[in-house]
């Protein structure tokens, strides 16, 4: 089994580098060995989708920028092969654009998109998270970073 790390981004705003949490879940051999999750400052202080995952400004005001937040939780994906997303290309776009407002190097790994390969694996349609995580009786709380990323990771597992 490979060696990967799921990945969950929430926005501020409509932007992509206003991300203002983030969460990985690092599986090896087959089984979650790590998790972690941080709330970011993001760089504007209007909020368009607290209403989504409740998190507001006055919550991370005093919290890490992702400039500082990164470099502390990138070392996760050392060895891994790739990194999995539900949309990654979205998840993908956000680390895209936060790394490169940050002055930071976005990493080398290819993505894996749980929303695409649920779709083919299982049929599944709609195949929005929370769909996919009934379909295999995952427990999620939507719109929480680390739950979305630790139910990537649980449908990558699901797949093999």
């Amino acid at each position: 089994m490979a060696t990967f790390v799921a990945l969950d981004f929430e926005l501020a705003d409509r932007r992509l580098d206003s991300a203002c949490a983030v969460a990985l879940v690092r599986v090896e051999g087959g089984a979650i060995v790590e998790r972690v999750a941080r709330l970011i400052r993001p760089p504007r202080t209007r909020f368009t989708f607290t209403r989504l995952h409740g998190i507001s400004f006055e919550q991370v005001e005093a919290a890490p920028t992702f400039a500082a937040v990164w470099p502390a939780i990138s070392p996760l994906l050392t060895g891994a092969d790739f990194i999995a997303a539900h949309n990654a290309a979205f998840d993908r776009s956000v680390l895209h654009a936060c790394c490169v407002g940050s002055g930071l190097r976005p990493p080398d790994l290819r993505f894996l998109c749980t929303m695409r390969l649920a779709r083919e694996k299982w049929g599944i349609h709609p195949t929005r998270l929370p769909d996919v995580c009934r379909h295999l009786g995952l427990p999620l709380r939507h719109h929480d970073a680390l739950s979305d990323a630790e139910a990537c990771a649980r449908i990558i597992l699901a797949l093999h």
